[in-house]
C-alpha cells in the first residue's frame, strides 16, 4: 500500500506544481495588465512564503513534538532548505517567468532539468551515488535540452528570452543543490518542523532580497489574478505541496523525489493553455525529449526493476 499511496502524492505533487506555474505567471501579470507583481516578482515570491510558513508553524505545532530544531546539524538542514529551496530557487524562478518568452510549460520543462543535476550534486556529495558512462550520456542529453529550451539567437544572445531562461535555470541548480545537501544532512528533525522553518527563514530572506533590489509595496497592483494566484501558491503549492515533497524527501531520496519534475510540465502545458491561452513551442517539446532521454539513461536501473514489477504482480494475479 505504501507504493501506492506515494505513487498518489507524487501525481497530486507534479498537478499542483505543474498549476503553480501557470499561478505565478498569472500573478506577475504584465506592464498592461490591470494588476499583479509584475515590477515586485521577488515581493511576490516573500509573501508566499509568509502566508506558507505561518500555516506551517501552525499544522507543525499540532501535529509534532516539537516545534523548533534543535542542535546545529538541525538548523543547518533549516538554512539549506530556507537559502536554496525556499529563497533562491523562488526568487530566480518568479524573476523569469516576469519574461513574456517564458511561458508556463518552458518554465516547467527548464525545471524538469532538476533530477539531472540533482544526479550530478549526488555524484559529487553523496559517497554512495555512482555514475556510469550511459550515465554521463544522460547527463549531456539533459544539457542539450537546456540549450535547446534557451533556443538562443547566436546573432543576438539576449533576445527571445535567453536571459529569463537562464535565470529560470539558475534557479534548478539551487533547488538540486539543495536537495542533494538537506539529504546529506539526514536529520532527525520532522517534516513538519523542517518545512515550516525553512519557508519562515526562506520569506526573510526573499524580503532582503527585495528590498536590495529596490522593489516597494507601493509598486504592487493587486488584482483578482494577484490575489487567487497568491492564495493558490501559499496554501495548496507551498504548504501542501512541500509537506508532500519533504514526505516524499524522506522516503525516496532526492533523486527519485526530484523525477516529479517530468510529470510537471504537461500540467503546465494543459492549465497555460485553458487559463492563459498560452501555446507550448516546439523548441519547448524538443527540448523536452533531451530532458527525458537524459532521465531514461541516468534512472534505467530503476525503471527495468519497476517494470519487472508490474510484470510479476501481473502474473501473480487470478487466472493469468
Amino acid at each position: 500500500m505504501s507504493r501506492y499511496r506515494d505513487a498518489g502524492l507524487f501525481l497530486v505533487l507534479a498537478a499542483v506544481w505543474g498549476t503553480a506555474f501557470v499561478a505565478i505567471k498569472a500573478g506577475l501579470g504584465t506592464p498592461t495588465a490591470p494588476g499583479g507583481f509584475f515590477e515586485t516578482p521577488v515581493t511576490f515570491a516573500a509573501f508566499r512564503f509568509d502566508i506558507a510558513g505561518l500555516l506551517m508553524l501552525g499544522y507543525a505545532a499540532v501535529v509534532t513534538d516539537r516545534l523548533r530544531p534543535h542542535g546545529r546539524r538541525e538548523w543547518a538542514a533549516v538554512a539549506v532548505g530556507a537559502t536554496f529551496l525556499i529563497a533562491g530557487y523562488h526568487a530566480f524562478l518568479f524573476v523569469g517567468e516576469t519574461d513574456p518568452a517564458v511561458k508556463s510549460a518552458t518554465a516547467a520543462v527548464i525545471v524538469s532539468l532538476n533530477p539531472i543535476l540533482t544526479t550530478g550534486f549526488s555524484r559529487l556529495l553523496l559517497p554512495d551515488q555512482r555514475l556510469t558512462l550511459l550515465g554521463l550520456v544522460g547527463l549531456l542529453s539533459g544539457a542539450v535540452g537546456a540549450v535547446v529550451l534557451a533556443n538562443p539567437d547566436p546573432s543576438n544572445l539576449l533576445s527571445g528570452g535567453v536571459v529569463a531562461k537562464s535565470i529560470v535555470f539558475a534557479a534548478v541548480i539551487a533547488f538540486s543543490l539543495g536537495s542533494v545537501v538537506t539529504e546529506r544532512l539526514d536529520t532527525d528533525v520532522d517534516i513538519e518542523t523542517l518545512e515550516a522553518w525553512s519557508m519562515v527563514g526562506g520569506a526573510l530572506l526573499l524580503h532582503v532580497t527585495a528590498v536590495g533590489l529596490g522593489e516597494g509595496l507601493g509598486d504592487v497592483r493587486w488584482g483578482f489574478d494577484a490575489l487567487w494566484s497568491l492564495a493558490f501558491l501559499a496554501v495548496a503549492a507551498s504548504a501542501g505541496g512541500f509537506l508532500i515533497y519533504f514526505t516524499l524527501l524522506d522516503r525516496l531520496g532526492s533523486v527519485e523525489i526530484n523525477l516529479v519534475s517530468y510529470v510537471v510540465p504537461p500540467f503546465a502545458a494543459l492549465t497555460g493553455w485553458l487559463l492563459l491561452g498560452e501555446t507550448p513551442t516546439l523548441a519547448t517539446w524538443v527540448g523536452f525529449l533531451f530532458v527525458v532521454v537524459g532521465f531514461v539513461l541516468l534512472k534505467r536501473r530503476a525503471i527495468r526493476e519497476e517494470l519487472d514489477r508490474f510484470d510479476r504482480r501481473r502474473r501473480a494475479e487470478p487466472g493469468d
